[in-house]
């Protein structure tokens, strides 16, 4: 498909943004599975309308042009997706996940993809998954639990290696994944700390990076089955159970543990009959003890049981010391029970960790005259802390520091699910405050030692809070004393789909003491209105894990590996150079990125030795380079690029101080071992660099750097002043310089691009969550064969809000809702005398020609070198501007505006000479309880302004909804005397014909549209328009004769309606919108192609409609086309702050809708011409007329009279009256015979 965007905009001296922006497709397919459909061109007809502009609340604009673009603003809950490229370069996504994608790798033809996800594409994958590219099918690699940092794909070897913060196998945070679909260790059975890096170095060892201190695994306390389980909160129930009193409750046998017989303390079955003692939790457990108690009351007792696990329905193995031998022996459906009163309880233990929720207890033998209990307790060694108590350990634990949790705010329980366990949710209003709840765990720590903390979440499916669940804060106290006592506070998102865990921290904890118990708190992250729709935020608890970890030391963030032996030993460790330079680190260093080439591989963290700070490398032939001394922060991103060597993180110059500029940003070249800064850098944290192309020229396409972080400004250097760039970048190499900064139309580039993977030379995938327009226009753009930019910056005011901002797409009634208006909200041309102004009206911020701010209004004036003005001090930085129109060269500026003009006070509206550049004598100003303009309409052929809003009073005549300004006389006059009500909109469908649509009145009679004569000076009820179903919230003329109306407005129950009036009755559209659908303007356009033709739109006709257009099963567009039959996406917007955005209206400099460039001649010279035909016509008639008499008669003999002038009169005979009038009475004779 052919892509044509030229720039005819006389204002603008840059080309149209497409044809300097046509990204390379980098990924146009995927071994020819993946393509993308082509949108057909809209072919709206604008070349009668002069200059065309658009104006809405957005920061990027795009056509519709191929399935698959949208709308959707980048994640802020933590999640991502898998991206790619559109034909247009527009990033799209190929499938949802919802955390974030860390890394990627091809492994024989598959795409894996590792994270902290829980699930891809709507598949439960924790961790790690396979994408196939021809299929574009996920299959989840199963039996990994946790986070993925890192994979290095290994075809040759036929294996993944996989690092992070996980557990699967006998392993834990590095394992490989095998070409035969199955999980196999390393020799080493990985670290006791995450790996964040891995990476093959030139020798062909395969390079670990991490915050870990040695190789090993989680191991079992010194003390095992340490913790109880909690049986009392469980459901209890037996089958044949006694009927005797005081023996039938299976409860009694519960929290005893003194093995005393009667009644209360034991439960017996009936007579010589087997049963079973069950017990169902709400929460799961793998224990790995049993404990019992045989009943001896009246000689009974249990002599054979076995153990049944469900949900699984099986039957346990146990090993246990016989205690009449003392010997080690093992059971399984048979299981022994003493009969000897001396033996207090007996121990039973679990060969195999199975998880469990419920378990049966069957006797099958017993003593006596029947089976029965005295005591159970279970254990495990898991440590755990549940934020509902029921699951911590029980009070007869025989511990004085039993498993607790302490809760503040709503705190409800929830079901479990598919969960571990049932859990705690908080339904917190927004905007949450930090102290709004809080759960803190206190787990039973029974020895000190090195531990890998976890918090555990339910996924948010289950429950369907996916959408208002967001971030939490997480802290901990772990130690009694020292300088790591306290756990830093993390940010967690709590938007996973299915459960998962989060590594919180390992390092020391010491153990539970009545002055001391570790603690670990967790509580919401204040606001959060912007990433949470809706008005409620929900927060949920479920547990805190703690693993004690065990490792053979001697590491410090590096391991090296080499794949061809089959062992480690871990006494050859100072034979690596990489451990060498770990070994060299202070403590408590980690490493975060891994990156080798030909002859290097460079290592970049958190670390700092004599020698090196945060950045080195280490040659191929184990020699350490210092890097220039490394730099003066911690490295958290790298990318290689050829010579050059960008590194992202948290400093701010080389460790020397020789080079600034390097604010959290720079580049090393490796040719000249040297730093050079990236502009100045950036105001924040950079967490991730990732390189993709972009085509800013018509030549070929350029490589460019991508980065995310924590920033907000591209700091200023040179020529170039501080830029805003919310926590995304773009970095030109060949400009040496910011995209952001370049002086030609650039594409509208925001959110997190986490890596990338170059499938083959030309195809790439990325991971990330992108917010992508073809061209970056804030909040107006032209419109010529595409879209391009005013010669003017504007920005959002800062009294609006990013999260208020979005709002105004969503507005039910425009008179309520200025206070959540932003950008430009309407636009007018003038072009006479000489003049060339473009005015662009609404609630903004925008930068004058002379370096001074622009608040809301502002002219550019095309034959002063695209001179950028605005208005003075006069007018209230706080006005909104809803309507503008023209009257010779006067503007009239309606809306919600306040000001003070040569003592004259402002509200509602404000006249403006575009001419003088100065303020006109002002209108009275308008009076009423909410004043407000939202339409200003002159009357063809006259200087009447009409302006309709919401007012009562103008000066201090009454003149509700809507009045008449005469700029004749310079008063205001009341257009009749029935109207009240709000106006929405105006239109004039003839010279003296004015509707008005909105929430209105007619002698205190409810209408949504109603009909004013000026002639009469008496207004009506539009003709039908009590079908209307709702207020009329927009409105346009349906044909050339403006006797036929489109509008549009809201139903009652909140749904959008689209009508017409076809000059006889009113019919619906047929289609259905989304509930949060707003219409802000519809517009007839002709087009140069053509459709089907329909009842309610001609064949070469489409009705335009913008706002926030919601289209079902495509999700909203900021401006969509209807034919008549179907509506389909026409342009696209997006805001920098995450939000979808809006078009509030096309403004034309012509408004010659109704032609088109293949038939556009002006009436005048239509009718002229058609008499000059008609004329024609007229004059071959005649002549033909006079050719068939001059034949007949030549043929009826008839020959000329005598010419000649002689005396007619001697000549002439007297011929009498009587023979004259004889003549007359015969008839004509034949016509002559030969």
């Amino acid at each position: 498909m052919k892509i044509s965007f030229r720039q005819r905009c006389a204002m603008s001296r840059h080309p149209s943004v497409a044809a300097t922006w046509l990204l390379t497709l980098t990924f146009a397919s995927l071994s020819g599975a993946i393509s993308f459909n082509s949108i057909p061109d809209a072919d709206l007809d604008t070349s009668q309308l002069g200059r065309v502009g658009v104006a809405g609340d957005f920061s990027g604009i795009s056509l519709y042009q191929f399935e698959g673009q949208t709308e959707q603003p980048f994640n802020t809950n933590g999640s991502e997706q898998l991206l790619t490229r559109l034909p247009n370069g527009l990033f799209v996504s190929l499938l949802e996940a919802d955390a974030s994608i860390q890394t990627m790798c091809m492994f024989q033809g598959q795409v894996i993809l590792g994270g902290n996800f829980t699930g891809l594409g709507g598949v439960q994958s924790p961790g790690i998954a396979s994408f196939n590219p021809n299929t574009s099918e996920v299959t989840p690699i199963a039996n990994l639990s946790g986070q993925v940092n890192s994979l290095l794909c290994d075809d040759s070897a036929g294996k993944v290696y996989v690092g992070g913060s996980f557990r699967t196998a006998d392993s834990t945070n590095a394992i490989t994944w095998l070409s035969s679909k199955s999980w196999a260790s390393l020799p080493f059975a990985g670290f006791n700390g995450p790996v964040n890096s891995i990476t093959k170095a030139p020798s062909g060892h395969i390079i670990f990076g991490g915050s870990f201190t040695g190789l090993g695994n989680t191991s079992t306390p010194r003390t095992p089955d340490g913790q109880v389980i909690n049986l009392s909160t469980a459901t209890i129930e037996a089958d044949q159970g006694t009927s005797a009193a005081g023996f039938s409750d299976p409860k009694n046998i519960v929290c005893k543990t003194g093995g005393i017989d009667g009644a209360g303390n034991t439960w017996l079955l009936q007579d010589n009959t087997p049963g079973a003692w069950r017990a169902t939790f709400n929460f799961g457990f793998e224990p790995t003890k049993l404990r019992l108690w045989n009943t001896h009351q009246d000689g009974r007792g249990t002599r054979t049981w076995r153990f049944t696990a469900q949900p699984i329905n099986g039957i346990m193995n146990f090993t246990y010391i016989d205690p009449a031998t003392n010997q080690n022996l093992s059971c399984t459906s048979e299981c022994p029970l003493s009969n000897d009163s001396s033996v207090k309880f007996q121990d039973f233990h679990f060969v195999n960790r199975v998880g469990m929720n419920a378990f049966r207890i069957d006797v099958s033998a017993w003593y006596g005259d029947g089976g029965g209990l005295d005591g159970i307790q279970l254990f495990e060694d898991d440590i755990f802390a549940f934020a509902i108590n029921d699951f911590n350990e029980p009070s007869c634990a025989n511990t004085s520091t039993p498993s607790t949790a302490t809760t503040t705010g709503p705190w409800t329980v929830t079901q479990s699910g598919q969960s571990n366990s049932q859990y705690l949710s908080a339904q917190l209003s927004k905007p949450v405050a930090s102290d709004a709840a809080s759960v803190i765990f206190y787990p039973d720590i029974k020895e000190s030692g090195d531990y890998i903390i976890k918090l555990y979440t339910p996924g948010c499916r289950q429950d369907n809070t996916c959408l208002s669940r967001g971030q939490i804060s997480v802290s901990g106290n772990l130690t009694a004393t020292g300088a790591n006592r306290t756990m830093d506070p993390m940010i967690l998102y709590q938007t996973n789909e299915f459960d998962k865990y989060d590594q919180l921290y390992i390092g020391s904890v010491d153990a539970s003491s009545s002055s001391f118990r570790p603690s670990i708190m967790m509580t919401p992250v204040p606001d959060q209105s912007q990433s949470i729709p809706g008005n409620n935020f929900i927060m949920v608890a479920q547990r805190v894990g703690f693993e004690l970890i065990n490792s053979t030391g001697g590491l410090n963030g590096l391991f090296e590996y080499d794949p061809s032996r089959a062992t480690v030993d871990t006494s050859d460790f100072s034979s690596s150079a990489f451990i060498k330079l770990g070994s060299s680190f202070s403590n408590n260093s980690a490493v975060t990125s891994l990156i080798a080439n030909n002859d290097r591989t460079y290592v970049g963290g958190n670390f700092t030795s004599d020698d090196v700070h945060n950045i080195v490398a280490i040659d191929d032939s184990g020699k350490t380079v210092a890097l220039d001394g490394g730099l003066n922060g911690e490295v958290l991103s790298m990318y290689m690029d050829g010579n050059q060597l960008f590194v992202g993180g948290r400093f701010n110059d080389t460790q020397d101080g020789s080079t600034t500029g390097l604010a959290n940003v720079a580049v090393y070249d490796s040719s000249t071992n040297a730093w050079t800064p990236l502009g100045a850098g950036v105001d924040g944290t950079v967490t991730s660099i990732v390189p993709t192309t972009l085509n800013l020229s018509n030549s070929a396409t350029e490589d460019v750097i991508t980065l995310t972080g924590h920033f907000t400004h591209l700091l200023a250097f040179g020529s170039n002043e501080v830029v805003e760039s919310p926590g995304f970048a773009v970095w030109v190499k060949s400009q040496s310089n910011w995209l952001q900064n370049l002086d030609t139309p650039i594409p509208f580039l925001t959110g997190i691009l986490s890596t990338s993977l170059g499938v083959s030379d030309n195809e790439t995938l990325y991971a990330g969550s992108i917010s992508s327009q073809i061209l970056q226009a804030n909040g107006a753009a032209t419109l010529s064969n595409g879209f391009g930019n005013f010669p003017i910056r504007i920005q959002a005011p800062a009294s609006v809000s990013s999260g208020s901002a979005s709002n105004f797409s969503k507005r039910a009634s425009l008179v309520n809702s200025t206070d959540t208006v932003a950008g430009v909200i309407a636009g007018a041309f003038y072009e006479d005398n000489g003049m060339n102004v473009t005015v662009l009206g609404g609630h903004f911020i925008a930068n004058a020609s002379n370096g001074s701010t622009i608040y809301n209004l502002a002219f550019i004036d095309g034959a002063d070198s695209n001179t950028v003005t605005g208005l003075g001090p006069e007018i209230s930085e706080d006005s909104v501007f809803l309507s503008l129109a023209l009257q010779d060269d006067n503007l009239y500026a309606g809306g919600r505006v306040n000001g003070t003009v040569q003592g004259s006070s402002i509200n509602g509206i404000l006249s403006y000479s575009l001419s003088s550049k100065s303020f006109n004598t002002q209108p009275p100003p308008l009076a009423g309880d909410n004043i407000v303009v939202t339409s200003v309409n002159v009357r063809p052929n006259t200087g009447d302004v009409y302006v309709g809003g919401s007012f009562d009073r103008a000066g201090s005549l009454p003149c509700p909804s809507v009045c008449l300004f005469s700029t004749g006389s310079s008063q205001w006059n009341r257009p009749g005397f029935e109207l009240g009500g709000d106006v929405n909109c105006m239109m004039w469908s003839s010279n003296s014909v004015l509707l008005a649509g909105g929430n209105l009145t007619i002698n205190e009679t409810s209408v949504f549209l109603a009909s004013y004569d000026a002639s009469g000076a008496r207004w009506s009820e539009f003709s039908g328009a009590s079908e209307l179903p709702g207020p009329v919230s927009a409105l346009t003329a349906a044909n050339s004769d403006r006797n036929q109306v489109w509008v549009a407005g809201t139903e009652s129950n909140g749904s959008t309606y689209l009508m017409k009036y076809d000059g006889s009755s009113w019919k619906s559209a047929g289609v259905a919108l989304d509930q949060s659908t707003v219409v802000s303007s519809l517009q007839m356009f002709t087009i140069t192609g053509s459709h089907d033709s329909s009842d309610l739109i001609a064949s070469n006709q489409v009705l335009l409609i913008t706002g926030s257009i919601g289209i079902p099963g495509f999700g909203t567009a900021s401006s969509a086309i209807f034919n008549g039959t179907t509506i389909r996406p026409y342009a696209l917007t997006s805001n920098v702050d995450s939000t979808t955005g809006s078009i509030a209206r096309i403004f034309v400099q012509k408004e010659n809708f109704f032609t088109s460039s293949g038939g556009g001649m002006p009436l005048v010279f239509v009718a002229l011409i058609g008499l000059a035909i008609s004329l024609g016509l007229m004059v071959l008639i005649v002549l033909a007329g006079l050719a068939l008499d001059r034949y007949r008669k030549k043929r009826e003999g008839y020959i000329p009279a005598p010419t000649s002038m002689f005396d007619r009169g001697s000549g002439m005979q007297r011929i009498p009256p009587a023979e004259l009038l004889h003549s007359l009475n015969e008839g004509r004779p034949g016509a002559p015979h030969v």
